[in-house]
């Protein structure tokens, strides 16, 4: 599978991934991005700056990056990076289907993006991504398993995932919502011809959300490559919107409250990829500090603490307005 090169990389950020989905679309609901992205957000701007992160990331030993269909020209911008470092031929790349991004470039539409796991969808979607990718699309991901979603019994779209990974491509899901763990242990059962169909799951982990830690669990014991988003919690981890006591966990380590964070992710036995949704390279290389952060019991504990129920966490997470 793809994340092998990843397990086998020598540099302390090879288990830190990229994701693109604060910077392949003007909007979205992270907070602080009229700081970090200001009132330019063209396409050619977010282009140019997409560019300037993967430069940053891939000098600093990241070599997973992480896009989806619904991130707007997130695809895109990767592919031109991709084609402009033919070097970089030991990275590993990561996609998403199953939204349409649907917000025209905008950061006021109604509809940012609309969800729909049927096997016309994939297809459609499958075919976009391979014109942009192409041969180098590593991981194809079902966007946002919830326990009701259809992709969870359609036989048809299984059997059309299983060719995709008979021909090379690895086959994931991911998942949101406050019943990830549901969602997780389901898609473990799914199975194409007596074998396993999905080899990676994404899920949301954090300080604030730990719910699907068991599940994920599960799956890294089953043999899938967990890669954990949302690890700084749309941004509710990071100055200055960090609670208290994080804050004091960051001041006694003398690292910013993200490298705080995600480092409480690193530590998890089953976390095999973390991902990075820095909009800037000063952010990205904050990040990147949770590879050396040394947490002890005690700081562990108070960060443990920290954990709200689930449906709070999505609650809030979904009143989060689109910047």
């Amino acid at each position: 599978m793809p994340f092998a090169r990843l397990a086998a990389a020598t540099t302390p950020t090879c288990h830190i991934g990229l994701g693109l989905a604060a910077v392949g679309r003007p909007g979205y609901i992270n907070l602080g991005r009229d700081r970090d992205l200001g009132a330019d957000r063209g396409v050619e701007t977010l282009r140019t700056r997409t560019r300037e992160l993967l430069d940053a990331a891939y000098a600093q030993g990241v070599r997973y990056f992480d896009v989806a269909r619904s991130y707007g020209r997130s695809e895109e911008f990767l592919a031109d990076w991709l084609r402009a470092r033919p070097e970089a031929d030991d990275v590993v790349v990561g996609s998403k289907w199953g939204y349409t991004y649907t917000a025209g470039w905008t950061t006021d539409a109604e509809e940012h993006e609309v969800k729909d796991h049927s096997v016309q969808t994939y297809e459609r979607q499958r075919a976009e991504t391979a014109g942009l990718l192409g041969d180098r699309l590593d991981l194809y991901q079902i966007h946002s398993v919830t326990p009701d979603s259809p992709a969870l019994t359609d036989k048809e779209l299984h059997a059309k995932l299983a060719e995709a990974a008979a021909r090379g491509v690895t086959v994931g899901f991911s998942t949101s919502g406050p019943a990830q763990a549901d969602a997780i242990r389901a898609a473990l059962a799914v199975t194409v011809d007596g074998e396993p169909l999905f080899r990676t799951v994404q899920s949301t982990y954090n300080v604030l959300e730990t719910s699907a830690a068991p599940a994920l669990a599960e799956a890294h014991d089953a043999g899938l490559t967990v890669i954990v988003k949302e690890g700084m919690a749309n941004g509710r981890l990071a100055d200055p919107y960090a609670p208290q006591a994080l804050k004091d966990v960051a001041a006694e380590v003398s690292l910013g409250c993200d490298a705080v964070a995600l480092a409480f992710v690193l530590r998890r036995p089953w976390a095999g990829v973390v991902l990075s949704g820095a909009a800037t390279a000063a952010q990205l290389a904050s990040n990147l500090h949770a590879a050396v952060v040394d947490l002890d019991e005690e700081q562990l504990a108070v960060l443990t603490a920290l954990a709200e129920h689930p449906r709070e966490y999505w609650e809030r997470r979904a009143a989060l307005p689109w910047h």
